[in-house]
């Protein structure tokens, strides 16, 4: 998929550690829509496994009961990564600036990106990238829901329904280097008053590819 100039267009222009310069405790996803991708991450995630937790924050959404090999992080506020109690490691960069990564190739067991994709202005260059340093064969898992910091997101994500976003995001993929292995189109739902009824809640949209590098 080639993206013009105006799909990279964003409206906040500013450089974007000023705006991630303030560490946001809060939760930016649903409890349903976390609890959903803790169970997508048990499913994919064993305990052997070097994990590369792309776009991170203060949050894990790894299951609490598994330890893994060693679990790194990347983001851009120090202090949000520096709470994240499971990462072992940790580095700050603005991919939308540079997307070589600090990492040797074929290192990384599984890669992880929630809630990140969306802000991402050259996600061919950072799929090519991921390709590089996760083993061949092995999984890279995209999740988004329908939310996003509006002035940071690119035109192409901001201006596409959620059903083109997801082609979007297995386009860049499949262009890349990557084979679409699945893909998930959710609801979740929250359970108000002690569980006597539920209401709609954060749309689960996960794709999970597999880095095709051997096969290139």
């Amino acid at each position: 998929m080639k993206l013009s100039s105006n799909d990279r267009e964003k409206i906040d222009i500013n450089d974007d550690y000023i705006f991630y310069k303030n560490p946001r405790y809060v939760n930016h996803l649903s409890n349903s829509f976390r609890k959903r991708l803790t169970g997508l991450y048990s499913e994919y995630l064993l305990n052997h496994y070097v994990i590369l937790d792309l776009m991170s924050s203060w949050i894990s959404h790894l299951p609490d009961d598994m330890r893994y090999k060693k679990v790194i992080g990347h983001g851009m506020n120090v202090d949000e990564l520096s709470s994240n109690k499971r990462l072992n490691s940790y580095w700050v960069q603005n991919l939308n600036i540079k997307q070589n990564m600090p990492i040797e190739d074929s290192s990384i067991d599984i890669g992880l990106i929630v809630a990140g994709w969306q802000y991402l202005q050259y996600p061919e260059k950072v799929s090519l990238e991921l390709s590089r340093i996760i083993k061949s064969d092995s999984f890279l898992i995209i999740s988004f829901t329908n939310r996003a910091f509006w002035t940071k997101a690119p035109n192409i994500w901001t201006y596409s329904s959620e059903a083109k976003r997801i082609e979007y995001v297995c386009s860049v993929l499949s262009s890349n280097g990557w084979r679409i292995e699945k893909i998930f189109n959710e609801k979740t739902y929250e359970e108000k008053l002690f569980g006597f009824y539920s209401s709609e809640s954060d749309p689960f949209y996960s794709v999970i590819a597999r880095n095709n590098k051997s096969n290139n």
